[in-house]
């Protein structure tokens, strides 16, 4: 093989090498890319407004959203977003979707929430756990409800794909949504006006 020959092949080499290694997922924006619908079962849906506050994010490393995992060294996945606000702001809108009225000022009652787990984990497949701290306050301050709504969602997906962690993430709190949603104290907090 001529020197020209093996330089080319060696440009080859590392330029498709180059495309091989995937890009680090760091400091990307938070994207809702939900594929689960929102489950209500026999949820009766309250008829007071409700305001939501912006969650608190009080997890240990808020920047982290996920891992790849495949590999000896682990790939990480992060954001600058505000993790807290992401959810909040999601969650009213999967309340708006179920038919319960939601307002910027002056609700019923007040939903806030400090989110505990926002992560999703690749290994052989794509998993997502989502967990809220809820509490509802009532006009005069007192709290009706404080509890701990989770949700978790699983998917296959090609490997290191933000894509894939967009779903699962947004899918984790869909699931988390319907679980509070569905819990028979919640709503009878949300009730009560």
């Amino acid at each position: 093989m001529t020197l020209r020959a093996r330089v080319f092949v060696g440009l080859l080499a590392v330029t498709l090498g180059a495309f091989a290694m995937a890009a680090p997922l760091v400091n990307v924006p938070l994207r809702w890319k939900p594929t689960s619908e929102l489950r209500l079962g026999a949820a009766q849906m309250t008829a007071a407004a409700v305001q939501f506050e912006p969650f608190k994010d009080i997890r240990e490393m808020p920047d982290k959203v996920g891992e790849n995992r495949e590999d000896d060294t682990p790939k990480p996945v992060t954001t600058s977003d505000d993790v807290g606000a992401f959810v909040s702001n999601h969650m009213r809108d999967l309340f708006s979707h179920a038919g319960v009225k939601t307002v910027d000022a002056g609700g019923d009652v007040v939903v806030k929430g400090e989110v505990r787990q926002f992560f999703a984990r690749e290994t052989r497949t794509y998993t997502a756990e989502v967990s809220i701290h809820l509490t509802v306050v009532g006009r005069d301050g007192a709290t009706l409800y404080s509890g701990v709504t989770s949700g978790e969602a699983s998917r296959f997906g090609r490997s290191y794909l933000l894509e894939n962690y967009y779903e699962g993430l947004s899918d984790a709190v869909v699931n988390a949504t319907s679980s509070a949603l569905q819990n028979e104290a919640f709503q009878k907090a949300l009730s009560q006006h």
